[in-house]
């Protein structure tokens, strides 16, 4: 096989449909598109306002209230229960937010790690995260480990 012995699957390409080149071509005069009204225009449609008298699709979805803004400064974590700890880590081993990424428990590396108390721990373990909740804090000290926060 060489270059010129290359052609696409019969199929595959198909010329494109020239409208409004004369009747003879049979998509002339009107090209499609019938006569007069929006759709014979060009540029029809795309337009969220204008929907021929209905009401407009933005008014007529559910007004929202009290909903207040977000803040910029909302810190989004990645939870991560002690439950989850006592399947992934073994005795004596480190939990930082790099060997739960190892362990596939963080949804976002670029969050801070927090974690709270559903569960128990039974294996004692040396916690390096973000935030620890009290009652988690509580059973990992419980069962031996610590907990060390970082920044």
């Amino acid at each position: 096989m060489k270059l010129h012995d290359l052609i696409p699957n019969p199929g595959s390409k198909k010329n494109r449909k020239r409208v409004g080149r004369g009747i003879s071509a049979g998509q002339g005069k009107t090209a499609g598109r019938g006569t007069k009204g929006e759709g014979s225009r060009s540029g029809q449609g795309g337009h969220l306002y204008r929907q021929g008298g209905n009401l407009p699709f933005y008014r007529r979805l559910p007004f929202m209230r009290g909903e207040g803004f977000s803040s910029l400064n909302d810190v989004e974590y990645n939870e991560i229960n002690l439950d989850q700890l006592a399947d992934a880590y073994k005795a004596n081993d480190e939990v930082t937010p790099e060997t739960l990424d190892a362990a596939r428990l963080v949804r976002d590396m670029r969050n801070p790690v927090v974690i709270l108390g559903r569960g128990e721990v039974t294996v004692p373990l040396k916690v390096r995260v973000h935030r620890v909740s009290a009652g988690a804090q509580s059973k990992i000290e419980a069962a031996g480990g610590s907990v060390e926060l970082i920044a």
